[in-house]
Formats: C-alpha cells, sequence, structure tokens
C-alpha cells in the first residue's frame, strides 16, 4: 500500500482533494468505487439526440460568439454530416479557448437539454481532434463520488494507476469458496472498467457478481467488528444473579395487571443471561406500549436483591424522568433509594448525587449520559439499562464496561420502542442478543389514523376543542423542517398563544425542548391528572410519556417526519380502553414518499411492518439516527438491499475469527479504517 503522493501527478493539492474523500493510500483509491456509469463506446450523430440524454458526439467549430445576457457566457455551434447543437460555457478558461477555434473538428461528451439555440450542451466535456487522437473507449466511462476541484478525468487518471501498479499487493482475506468467482483484483477490475457490453441494470442495481464480490467482503468486516466488540466487554466476568425472590413477588403484585406472556417469556430470558458470570449484552424490542419498562423492573429487581446497584439511562430529560417516577413507584416501597442524574443538576445537588451512587446509598440511578462520564464512580454496578440505543453512539456502551467493581463488568440490558428489521438489527446491533416483546397488553383499543390536508386545519381545531370540553384529552405536535429545538420551541408558543385566544375556556399546556426540566415534569404531571385538556408540544413527547387517558393526537406537518417518528407519536395515545384517534395534517404538493409514508400510517398499527417499510423508504441512515450511522459506513453495501447476504456474512466473520485472526484485522483496516480497535486483552 503506498501513499497518493506516490502517483503521477499527485502532488500537495491534489492530494489534500483527495483527502477530502477520505482517500490517502492508493488502497483507497482501489476502493473508491463509481457511482453510475456513462456509455462513451459509440460516436452518436446528432439528428439522433433525445433531451435529457448523454451522449458522445463529433463535429466541426462553425461559430463562436459571446451572446448579450445577464451572465457572461460562451457559445459555440458544433456541426457534424447530420445536424448541429450549440455548447454553452459559462465558465471560460484557456484550455477551452485553445480548442474551440472555428474549424476545429471537437469531440464532446454531454447531456442534451433545450434552449435559446434549440438543442444545447451545458459544459460538456470537450476533446480535441487530431491525426493521434485514440478511437472512443471500449469500456464504460465510471462516474465517481467527487469533490470541488477534482474533476472526473483527473480521479480516473489516478484510479487507473492505482489499478495498474498497486493492485496486485492486495492481498485476498476471504477463503476463496466466499469470493464469488472473482479474485479481489478482478472484481475491482471489472467495477471500474466494465465492458461495453456489461449488464447496466446489474451494475446500477450493485447485484453484479463483482460487485457482490465486495459486498459480501464489507458486511464480513462489519461483523467481525461486532463480533470483537462483543468479545472486548465479554472478557472481564459480570457477577452471577440468582432469580429474585423477593422483590420481583412485591413488585408484581403492586401492579394492577398481570405481565403478558410476551413479557413473562422475555423476563425469564433476560433472568437466564444474568445467572452466568459472563455479561449479558441483550437487546429487547417491543413496540410502543408493549410493557418494556416493566421487563426492565423485573430485571433490576434480581441484581438489587443481591446488594447490587442498578442504572437507567435514557437519551432525554423527559423520558429519564418518566423512568425515575415509575422506579421510584416500584421500589421505594421495597425499601429501595432511586436517585436522578442529569446534565443539568448542579452544584450541590450534583455533589450530593454523585456521592450518594459513590459509597452506595443509592441502589437504583436514573439519569442521561451524565451516567457516563468519568467522575461518576458507582459503590456496585450491577446492571445497567439504557433506553432507546439508537440516540447514543453505539460505542458509548463500551465507556460503562469500566464501571464495574471487583474486576467485573456490569450486565447490559439495551431497550429500544423502534422496532428494527432483522436485517438492520444484524448490522447495527449484532453484538447483542435480541428478544422481542410481541404483545400489546390487553385492553388497548387500535388506533384509527386519518390523514388531512393543512387546508382543513381549522375544522380539526373546532373538532379538538368540542372534545376536549367533552372531557378527552388531546396532543396537538408542531413539527419543523429545520431540526432545530429553538426553531420548533417557537412554532409550538405560536399554536399554544393561537389556541389558547380562540378557545379561552380550554385549559391548555405547552411542553418544548427549550424548557427547564421542572417546568416540562410540572406540565406532564398535570396533563397526567387531568388538570389539562389539551397539550401543545414539539417532538420531545416522542418516547416513553405515558397518559391513559389521553386519546386523540394531531401532528401538524406529518409530512416532515419519518414513519418510526410518526409511529412513536401516535403510541402516545391508545394506552386506555378508550377508543384512540391520530390525526395527521399535511401540506400539499406531497412527495411520492410523503404519500407512502401516510398511507402505511394510515393502514396498520403494526410498528415491525412500519419498520420494513420505514428501511425500504429511507434506508439505514436516518432509522438508526446520524451518531448510529457514523459507526456503520457501508461503503458499498446496502443493507436494504443486500440482507440476504448477512446470515453467511456473519458466519463466514466468526470462521475468519477462530480460524484466521490476522486476515480479521486486515479486513477492519481496509473496510473500516476508522472503527475503534478492540484487542483481546
Amino acid at each position: 500500500m503506498a501513499t497518493v503522493h506516490q502517483l503521477q501527478g499527485v502532488g500537495n493539492a491534489a492530494a489534500a482533494l483527495l483527502e477530502k474523500l477520505n482517500i490517502f493510500t492508493t488502497d483507497d483509491l482501489l476502493f473508491h468505487l463509481p457511482r453510475d456509469y456513462e456509455d462513451r463506446s459509440t460516436i452518436i450523430a446528432m439528428n439522433q439526440l433525445q433531451v435529457g440524454r448523454s451522449y458522445l458526439m463529433e463535429g466541426v467549430v462553425k461559430s463562436i460568439d459571446m451572446p448579450p445576457g445577464k451572465r457572461k457566457s460562451m457559445a459555440i455551434l458544433l456541426q457534424d454530416d447530420f445536424g448541429k447543437v450549440t455548447l454553452r460555457f459559462y465558465h471560460i478558461y484557456k484550455a477551452l479557448t485553445d480548442r474551440a477555434k472555428a474549424g476545429n473538428r471537437l469531440r464532446i461528451f454531454g447531456e442534451v437539454r433545450v434552449g435559446a439555440r434549440g438543442l444545447e450542451l451545458y459544459h460538456p466535456e470537450i476533446q480535441l481532434i487530431t491525426e493521434h487522437t485514440p478511437l472512443p473507449q471500449t469500456e464504460l466511462t465510471a462516474i465517481y463520488p467527487a469533490t470541488d476541484g477534482l474533476t472526473q478525468p483527473k480521479l480516473r487518471e489516478y484510479i487507473k494507476q492505482a489499478l495498474n501498479h498497486h493492485a496486485d499487493d492486495l492481498p485476498e482475506l476471504l477463503p476463496e469458496k466466499f469470493t464469488n468467482g472473482y479474485a479481489l483484483k478482478q472484481a475491482l477490475e471489472y467495477i471500474h472498467h466494465p465492458p461495453v457490453d456489461a449488464n447496466m441494470l446489474q451494475l446500477s442495481q450493485g447485484s453484479h457478481p463483482a460487485q457482490q464480490r465486495l459486498i459480501f467482503e464489507e458486511l464480513v468486516a462489519h461483523q467481525i467488528s461486532l463480533l470483537t466488540r462483543r468479545a472486548y466487554i465479554q472478557q472481564i466476568a459480570a457477577p452471577s444473579f440468582s432469580y429474585s425472590k423477593s422483590f420481583a413477588k412485591q413488585l408484581l403484585a403492586s401492579l394492577p395487571f398481570e405481565m403478558t406472556n410476551a413479557q413473562k417469556r422475555v423476563s425469564n430470558e433476560i433472568a437466564k443471561d444474568l445467572k452466568q458470570n459472563k455479561p449479558m449484552l441483550r437487546l429487547v424490542q417491543g413496540d410502543v406500549g408493549a410493557g418494556k419498562t416493566l421487563v426492565a423492573g423485573v430485571a433490576a429487581c434480581h441484581a438489587l436483591e443481591e446488594g447490587w446497584q442498578v442504572a437507567l439511562m435514557a437519551p432525554t430529560e423527559i423520558l429519564a424522568e418518566q423512568h425515575y417516577l415509575n422506579f421510584k413507584k416500584w421500589f421505594e416501597p421495597l425499601g429501595l433509594n432511586v436517585s436522578w442524574l442529569s446534565g443539568k443538576q448542579k452544584g450541590k445537588a450534583r455533589t450530593a448525587a454523585e456521592q450518594t451512587i459513590k459509597d452506595g446509598t443509592a441502589n437504583v440511578i436514573v439519569g442521561t449520559h451524565a451516567l457516563f462520564q468519568d467522575n461518576v464512580e458507582f459503590a456496585k454496578l450491577g446492571l445497567v439499562i439504557i433506553d432507546e440505543q439508537h440516540r447514543f453512539g453505539v460505542d458509548q456502551r463500551l465507556a460503562l464496561r469500566n464501571k464495574g467493581v471487583d474486576n467485573t463488568t456490569p450486565h447490559q440490558l439495551v431497550m429500544t420502542a423502534t422496532p428494527i428489521p432483522r436485517t438492520l438489527a444484524m448490522s447495527a446491533y449484532g453484538d447483542l442478543d435480541t428478544s422481542v416483546i410481541d404483545e400489546l397488553p390487553p385492553g388497548r383499543t387500535p388506533i384509527q389514523t386519518v390523514t388531512i390536508p393543512l387546508d382543513r386545519r381549522e375544522e380539526v381545531l373546532q373538532r379538538i376543542a368540542k372534545n376536549c370540553a367533552e372531557g378527552k384529552q388531546a396532543y396537538w405536535v408542531c413539527t419543523l423542517v429545520e431540526q432545530s429545538e429553538t426553531l420548533d420551541a417557537q412554532a409550538a408558543e405560536a399554536t399554544y398563544a393561537e389556541i389558547k385566544e380562540r378557545f379561552p375556556k380550554l385549559n391548555i399546556g405547552l411542553v418544548h425542548g427549550k424548557m427547564k426540566a421542572d417546568e416540562k415534569q410540572s406540565v406532564m404531571q398535570q396533563f397526567k391528572d387531568n388538570e389539562l385538556q389539551l397539550l401543545i408540544a414539539t417532538t420531545v413527547i416522542e418516547v416513553g410519556v405515558d397518559v391513559p387517558n389521553a386519546s386523540i393526537m394531531v401532528i401538524e406537518n406529518a409530512e416532515r417526519l419519518g414513519l418510526s417518528q410518526l409511529h412513536q407519536l401516535r403510541g402516545r395515545v391508545g394506552r386506555g380502553a378508550t377508543a384512540s384517534f391520530c390525526a395527521l395534517l399535511y401540506k400539499n404538493p406531497l412527495s411520492q414518499n410523503g404519500q407512502e409514508r401516510l398511507r402505511i400510517m394510515r393502514e396498520t398499527n403494526d410498528g415491525f411492518i412500519i419498520a420494513e417499510k420505514d428501511l425500504e423508504i429511507r434506508g439505514p441512515g436516518e432509522l438508526l439516527g446520524t451518531k448510529q450511522t457514523g459507526d456503520m459506513g457501508f461503503r458499498v453495501a446496502k443493507l436494504e438491499r443486500d440482507d440476504h447476504l448477512l446470515n453467511q456474512a456473519h458466519h463466514v466473520a466468526q470462521q475468519v475469527l477462530k480460524d484466521y485472526p490476522e486476515n480479521a484485522e486486515a479486513l477492519l483496516k481496509r473496510w473500516l479504517p476508522e472503527a475503534p480497535r478492540y484487542a483481546y486483552v
């Protein structure tokens, strides 16, 4: 592997541009794969052109002029034996004026459009034809992801050099039976320079055997990364807990309902893990309202009964507060102390909270990411529960490995109310065992969802006001295009002021992300106690807020949100026996994706169907959140397209780790150079 400086024509300036594309070495260049291809093998006559398509043409320059207009431009009339086109340039450079002289013969490539002078090409690539000009190439031309200042011809030239002089040095890192019939160099040469008769549909879909060969290798590298992370966490023993005989019984006896069969099954899976002396790494998925918090509470009982501490971490203050109140209600009657720790705590309150965690006075500690901080010391941490893991960076879980005592590492239970398609679970959470709570508690009524254009907003407002006056409770959620807490807060405040003025007799509350924690908690408590009939909110209420009496949800500008987020918001209602409704207000015209999302919301309440559809529509990046996908960083694989390869990739990763550990490290360097390494200690 050589640095890019060793290639001809790459000086400091070109190297700096390549660096913007994360290209530092010749190997990086070889794995910088085309995003598309163009056919430049055949010269097309000018009477055969179709608007909107790109062509290779040859012709003689008939005239050059500078048309009048707001922007300075150069127009070149080019003609062949069958027709003529105008080449238009707004950036006029010396090489262009040298080539574009009347009588010169040019070969050009570009997209045909309709302009002021008929058929025009804007900024086509141009080549002066001389006796030494080679014939058109006999292969498809690759189009690469690029950056300003780095042209496609330059990138092609650098990659060609890397293929000619450095591809032989690439080691084969997969057992031969998994290479899809392609040696690595052969696959790369095909992908960078496919022949003219290559199957363009296969190439555009990523299904050509040469592409699948690389895709599979990348998926294996990702699985190796997940398996090494799991092994790293599990090197240090965890405390072993027996099944709670007293606390769990008392907790369940205090509840006005019984656990569902699904909750019991998942609780038993967790209890089995906690008996082992290696750390539990388990993901519990459950649709909105499936009762994950209770399963977490029962899991906590096993650790607490044996004198160990339990920490529960949530991504937002509002969700953490909800868990704090639940755990206080469940555990304080058992004689246990439940403590609170958040980033907003300052001064004496913060010091006092940290002291109770350090000296063991606090048995259960609930908080936000503040629990991860280095200065937070636990007396005897045995179990960590993380809610809505996708809101945290993947490797934050690793920070907890160091929070154990006496050479132990805590057990980890990760929960999510965002049902995760199997594909994503295997690739984003492959280091975790998975349990699914696939049953809702009895007495829940299905939510009826309707979609209504924004120009009928007045009608919806009147109906909501009427329902609230009759004793029902409703949410009104405001969303904005910009992901900005400040702008969202302003939109919510404006809506609050408007509705308050229109319906002075209604008791209305307001909750948004810019409010202080105690203010939000106070408003939420009033809503929960039925002192407020209507709650105006931003998407901060997306997860965890539980008000069984609320039966109506209005989401304004619903087309701006993804399916999973819409489903989470809708899940705030339908928590009691009252018939519940969700109105999605949308602004016309709707994009095709927007129409599809709203249709799915109308047709199903099943979170797993919704998650699969969300993956199809948006891909994994948005579904998991940027922090998560930053750690995934696929180059050629696409989870929604290549999920059929995941099971095999997982097994091959296990085999490579066991039989070829040096290849495992090399695969990680090749495909995940930025990923942290988890050495076996």
